[in-house]
């Protein structure tokens, strides 16, 4: 440690409160010399890479297993003189394809999966600690939550007047389900169990929960329940995909 400068002279520094931080490193091994024994230390190799490998491993056996069992949702060669009715795209684009139903192409192609593709990009940004921060929390939790409700009941008021094909019904859902959510640790409890489980998610948790089941269900729609004519059926008649 080097010794103190006899010029710099404590009474010169600036009056007020002050955060002092001090870190003894150890030159040899370059690392912090501070107690770690209670804290559990894994190393990138292998431990993180034995894992990652195990899960890829995994789904590439799930997939193959499924894809032996059950053949691909595809239907016959195109034939350019039959139009089928209705022409669906792929199942993976059936979400995006639902949503060109209820709004024009620029808005369905282009603002709002922009701005998923947005969202998913600065989402890892938001509170980078190894403990991420409660997104609701704190004496002011029962306000918060109305905050979240009267812009849940603003987007759902968006997606009920704006679609020229009718209500959204799907983002309508998906939306009051998630609020409900994020509202139930007031009836279920902040202290144990699911209420304190929900209650301590993070704000990004819930921005992207919100885009994945608003995806989901519009896949399973258009796969499912869009029948010819783009009308809504039953998923055992006209509308399954194939």
């Amino acid at each position: 440690m080097k010794e103190r400068d006899p010029s710099l002279r404590l009474d010169d520094a600036p009056a007020g409160p002050r955060d002092v931080r001090i870190a003894v490193v150890d030159e040899d091994s370059a690392h912090p010399l501070v107690d770690t024994t209670e804290d559990d230390w894994l190393t990138t190799i292998p431990h993180l890479l034995f894992r990652e490998v195990t899960v890829v491993a995994l789904l590439v056996i799930g997939y193959a297993v499924v894809s032996y069992l059950w053949d691909a949702p595809l239907l016959d060669i195109a034939n350019p003189s039959l139009t089928p009715n209705p022409a669906k795209a792929p199942w993976y684009f059936l979400g995006l394809q639902e949503l060109l139903h209820y709004y024009p192409p620029f808005i369905s192609g282009v603002i709002i999966p922009g701005l998923a593709v947005v969202s998913l990009i600065i989402i890892p940004y938001f509170d980078i600690n190894v403990v991420r921060a409660p997104f609701l929390s704190g004496a002011h939790y029962i306000r918060h939550v109305a905050v979240v409700a009267v812009l849940a009941g603003g987007a759902c008021l968006a997606f009920l007047f704006t679609s020229e094909a009718g209500p959204v019904w799907p983002l309508i859902g998906t939306t009051c389900a998630l609020t409900l959510a994020i509202a139930s640790p007031l009836m279920l409890g902040r202290r144990r169990g699911l209420g304190r489980w929900l209650a301590s998610r993070s704000l990004p948790f819930w921005i992207f929960t919100w885009f994945v089941v608003s995806w989901i269900v519009l896949t399973i729609i258009g796969v499912y329940f869009r029948g010819p004519g783009w009308r809504f059926v039953s998923p055992w008649g006209a509308g399954s995909h194939g």
